[in-house]
């Protein structure tokens, strides 16, 4: 769940809203003038956003952008699948 708050409040606990999108992977927003939203999370956070969303489905690439946001508690995780020799085939095709 993300961290909300006020860029007053934010501008007042920077190091603490940093250290909680850095060290927690926390998603902390921060509401500005006009209702206007900005978002800050870690750069490993968004490198996986980006790995997952520009990879090719079913490529080893977005096999593990999408492990690294699960790890990251940003996606559910998978149901089981049966790793034979199918399985990782599949891959070696991307």
């Amino acid at each position: 769940m993300a961290i909300e708050t006020t860029q007053s409040d934010f501008r007042k606990h920077v190091k603490s809203y940093l250290d909680q999108a850095t060290d927690n992977n926390q998603t902390v927003l921060v509401t500005c003038s006009h209702q206007k939203t900005a978002a800050v999370i870690s750069k490993n956070r968004l490198n996986a956003l980006i790995n997952a969303v520009t990879s090719k489905k079913n490529s080893l690439d977005y096999a593990i952008a999408r492990d690294k946001l699960i790890d990251m508690h940003i996606l559910s995780e998978d149901p089981l699948v049966e790793h034979n020799a199918d399985y990782w085939n599949q891959f070696r095709n991307s």
